[in-house]
């Protein structure tokens, strides 16, 4: 692929890349805090459609963080490391500099014994497991907990359990299963080892900020996940 190509999904980031990654930030924020105060019921729609939407922005933290990563969130590299820091630890306490080696090694070793990310045996339950126990510290249950003990004394525990803690879980399911499991089971014949999701903006979008295009990602690994769609028609 042409160098002139990657270098142009990759230039511009700034400030276009800083005021997504704080957008995303604040609208988890947002909505975390109006959800917080909102009267539990089970017949209502809003309910579900709040998980939803937080288990969504749940996800965008975490792909900020990811393409912090990648250095693609701003060419300033303190800040860039920063923004990826700081949605990384919104998102239950996620430590960076821990994840970071562990996704260079991915991109490194991709669908070998040396990925991280990779499991053999191509089997849901026992992929995800080895996923997020290879992420999980001790840590991060602490911290959480620690958190939850004194957001109670603020916000209805019903509240903290559906908008905050559940929608955290979700949101690893989706980045498993469209970012990890569907892109990387069975095998490909490609230099990246990577299947990818027929070409569909909206539902690319809608599942995991364009990670579905997972072959594309590998093949320009400098694009952030809001040029990714553009990178669909240049890897055919």
């Amino acid at each position: 692929m042409n160098t002139s190509i990657k270098r142009q999904l990759s230039t511009s980031i700034d400030p276009k890349g800083i005021i997504i990654a704080f957008s995303i930030i604040l609208l988890w924020a947002t909505s975390l805090t109006l959800l917080l105060h909102f009267p539990i019921n089970y017949s209502s729609p809003i309910l579900y459609l709040g998980i939803l939407v937080q288990t969504h922005l749940y996800t965008g933290l975490f792909i900020t963080a990811h393409d912090a990563m990648h250095g693609v969130v701003s060419k300033h590299k303190k800040l860039n490391h920063f923004i990826g820091w700081f949605a990384a630890i919104l998102f239950s306490f996620n430590f960076y500099w821990r994840l970071f080696p562990n996704h260079h090694k991915h991109h490194q070793h991709v669908a070998t014994e040396e990925d991280p990310d990779y499991h053999t045996s191509d089997n849901f339950i026992a992929w995800y497991l080895s996923f997020i126990l290879n992420y999980l510290t001790i840590w991060q249950f602490l911290l959480m907990a620690l958190t939850f003990n004194l957001l109670q004394f603020i916000f209805p525990v019903p509240n903290l359990i559906l908008f905050w803690m559940l929608p955290a879980i979700l949101s690893t399911f989706q980045l498993f299963y469209f970012g990890t499991f569907l892109p990387h089971r069975g095998k490909h014949p490609n230099k990246h080892h990577s299947g990818t999701l027929k070409k569909n903006h909206l539902w690319a979008f809608m599942s995991c900020y364009f990670f579905g295009y997972h072959f594309e990602h590998h093949e320009f690994p400098n694009a952030p996940w809001w040029r990714l769609w553009k990178t669909k028609k240049l890897s055919n």
